[in-house]
């Protein structure tokens, strides 16, 4: 047999990888190539597969991860040893946290060298390191074991809650040769990836129990809703039943925001009021006050409320994490909300209706919050503010619901999370329960990746500089991406001082008029300086319709913006002035 024959009859460790993803229907992949992966970027790319090649690790695990929130299936990250892998571990974690399934493939040194501390290129443990920041972490040694690993790796990112998972391939691992015949049987498709998980008929007739004498009843819905795409089931439950709904952020347009039942413009009343919450993929973390304080009609920030809850979750560990949780359905959330519907069809036209008194004072203060909201909207100031910049964008995601919206900052975030609507489920993708900066780039260019519609992202200019230089990504594969920088000279406004009259500026300000526009016409994209709302709706409606990659600079009042938003009262200020 000649050597060419023998060749043509072998795979190695590149080969085993990239057909187990494809196996698996995974044919996007985010990193960044260098030792040892170079090699596996260019291979995959010639095999079909995308390959999305970023500036930094830590955008492209962070691309990787909203992949998996838009898609149900993990996102995947390569990123080189060591440095590279410590970039995306970030990404991993925060993926993890907010139940978004990824995988963080990373090369790395053999694990003789390693064990033994010879000071190899780039040595780390990274398996180590790992295990506590993700769901779970495996090795691979042999090329044979590929398959095994790449499936594990994908169930356990995608079944029951889903996190991140890191996987470990030694350099020699790619290297590694077997029999063609032998490789391919050796791989595995992974069948039934995240099982429904159907919850038991006790507990939904516990929860139908308790909601049915609810006279004040409220539904929360989380992100955990809005993964599940379990949105027809969602919405008749919310309409069959009459519920008043508060959407948290990511779950905004699962149904949309101008739906009747909505009850976003009276969220400092209903949460207080309600006297039963039921909570669909939503957890009761510091984003909903821990369920207690004054948020929740308690005395003080530890005292709870008295309400009573009914938590729809896929971990029974997260029940009781705060304050008791009375009514616990365990399962996935397709299934326990089918189950909930069965329950009160069974029940006919007896299915009782909130307290008309309750529905009318919510009516009652979204009017009047709707109205105090359209008369700051309305103002036209110079220069821009938050609200006159977000009354623009407003109206061009009213009139391109497809698009997606990726939007991060502190006072940018915050603002566009009250002021603009969403009208389709998943469409709006943010910093989510850690709250972190600089997803913004990432999540921008997986957003055009996976969706194909073209992608505004709001960003405050703080959150910009995160992960910036991404524009320069978003050119190369011409994404059809429009950034919006708010730009308001510093980290929360522009106006903080040197408090010793020295000659640095002070911590939270940032080189003044700043051109962040010519960054994006450096890498052959389109830059516009925008001043007023004129200029801003005219450069984003462009954008939008050329689906050319945009950067628009906003300015705005550098007085505008509170510190740390609307969490202030998580940043303490030191005693001594």
């Amino acid at each position: 047999m000649t050597t060419e024959t023998q060749a043509q009859t072998l795979s190695d460790g590149v080969d085993l990888l990239i057909d187990a993803l494809k196996l698996n229907g995974i044919t996007n992949l985010y990193g960044l190539p260098g030792i040892p992966i170079t090699d596996l970027t260019r291979r995959a790319q010639a095999a079909g597969m995308r390959m999305i090649s970023f500036r930094h690790e830590q955008n492209a695990g962070n691309a990787a991860a909203i992949a998996g929130f838009m898609t149900q299936k993990p996102g995947i990250c390569l990123t080189v040893s060591a440095p590279g892998f410590l970039n995306g571990l970030t990404a991993l974690a925060n993926a993890t946290t907010n139940c978004f399934p990824m995988i963080l493939v990373s090369g790395s040194s053999e694990r003789e060298v390693v064990d033994l501390q010879q000071g190899d290129y780039e040595e780390m443990d990274q398996l180590a390191i790992a295990r506590p920041l993700c769901k779970a972490a495996f090795r691979v040694l042999h090329a044979e074991d590929i398959g095994v690993g790449v499936a594990r790796a994908i169930r356990a990112a995608v079944s029951g809650r889903p996190g991140g998972v890191y996987l470990d391939l030694p350099a020699k691992v790619f290297a590694q040769s077997m029999d063609a015949e032998a490789g391919r049987k050796s791989l595995i498709k992974v069948v039934d990836p995240a099982p429904r998980q159907i919850p038991a008929p006790d507990a939904v007739q516990r929860a139908l129990k308790l909601l049915a004498g609810a006279k004040r009843p409220l539904i929360v819905l989380g992100k955990g809703a809005a993964y599940a795409q379990a949105d027809t089931e969602i919405r008749t439950l919310i309409e069959k039943t009459q519920i008043p709904y508060l959407p948290m952020s990511m779950a905004k347009g699962l149904l949309p925001d101008t739906h009747e039942q909505s009850a976003a413009a009276a969220r400092s009343f209903v949460l207080p009021e309600a006297d039963v919450v039921m909570l669909i993929g939503a957890r009761l973390n510091w984003l909903l006050s821990h369920g207690k304080g004054k948020t929740w009609g308690g005395k003080d920030a530890k005292a709870w409320g008295g309400q009573k809850f009914i938590q729809i979750d896929i971990s029974p560990q997260e029940a009781d994490s705060n304050v008791p949780i009375d009514a616990p359905v365990i399962g996935d959330i397709g299934s326990c909300v089918s189950a909930l519907l069965d329950g009160i069809g069974a029940a006919g036209s007896g299915w009782p209706q909130p307290s008309a008194d309750w529905l009318g004072a919510i009516s009652e203060r979204k009017s009047k919050n709707v109205a105090k909201m359209a008369e700051t909207l309305a103002k036209n100031p110079t220069p821009m503010n938050f609200h006159s910049a977000l009354n623009v964008m407003r109206d061009i995601i009213k009139a391109n619901p497809e698009a997606m919206l990726v939007n991060e900052g502190a006072n940018a975030l915050d603002f566009t999370r009250s002021i603009v609507d969403m009208y389709k489920p998943r469409k709006r993708i943010d910093v989510g329960t850690w709250g972190v900066m600089g997803i913004g780039m990432g999540f921008a260019v997986a957003a055009a990746v996976e969706s194909g519609q073209p992608v505004i992202a709001i960003e405050g200019d703080s959150a910009f500089g995160f992960s910036g230089m991404e524009v320069e990504t978003i050119c190369r594969y011409k994404l059809p991406v429009c950034v919006v920088v708010f730009n308001n000279n510093g980290v929360y406004k522009g106006t903080d001082v040197n408090p010793s009259g020295g000659p640095d500026v002070a911590p939270t300000v940032f080189v003044k008029g700043a051109r962040y526009d010519k960054l994006m016409e450096a890498f052959g994209g389109v830059g516009v300086h925008a001043t007023t709302p004129a200029e801003l709706r005219k450069a984003v409606e462009e954008a939008v319709r050329s689906r050319q990659p945009t950067l628009i600079n906003a300015v705005i009042d550098e007085t505008a913006g509170t510190e740390s938003g609307r969490i202030t009262s998580l940043n303490p200020k030191s005693a001594k002035k």
